[in-house]
């Protein structure tokens, strides 16, 4: 696929990363796209489910509440996120996502730009089981190496 080509991708044809708590879809990516500037995807939180703390080295994270009710801890700061509402969290702030209401949220989320290496554009620093608990997980420090995109 050529940059110039325009893809249009399903949200059915993504699967569904429980990996660090909710239902994380990336949608739009360079595998799906060929895309080279960033990524984005949409975040699906059920009622008491959260998104484990973590950052981005690389990257800056834009986020856009479309449905439900959302906390969002930004460095330890605790902030409500409601429909509507757009947030940009800038490279190296941890942050993490609950969902306080008694519905299903819906979060769209872009990030770029891209880091030099996949593994290398996300750090957790706690983990989530099945439930969605998290439990607090070592962080892994950003490749010294590693030049900004």
């Amino acid at each position: 696929m050529t940059q110039s080509q325009a893809r249009i991708v399903h949200l059915d044809d993504t699967s569904p990363n429980r990996r660090r708590g909710g239902d994380l879809r990336a949608v739009l990516t360079p595998t799906t796209t060929g895309c080279t500037s960033g990524f984005m995807g949409l975040a699906i939180v059920g009622p008491g489910e959260r998104i484990g703390e973590h950052y981005h080295p690389y990257s800056e994270e834009f986020v856009y509440v479309v449905s439900g009710a959302l906390e969002v801890d930004l460095d330890g700061a605790t902030h409500t996120l409601r429909p509507d509402q757009g947030l940009m969290i800038p490279i190296d702030v941890r942050h993490r996502f609950r969902n306080v209401g008694d519905t299903e949220a819906r979060m769209v989320f872009h990030l770029g730009p891209l880091a030099p290496r996949p593994e290398l554009g996300h750090v957790d620093t706690e983990g989530a089981d099945a439930a969605g608990e998290t439990a607090a997980a070592p962080a892994v420090p950003p490749d010294p190496a590693g030049a900004r995109a």
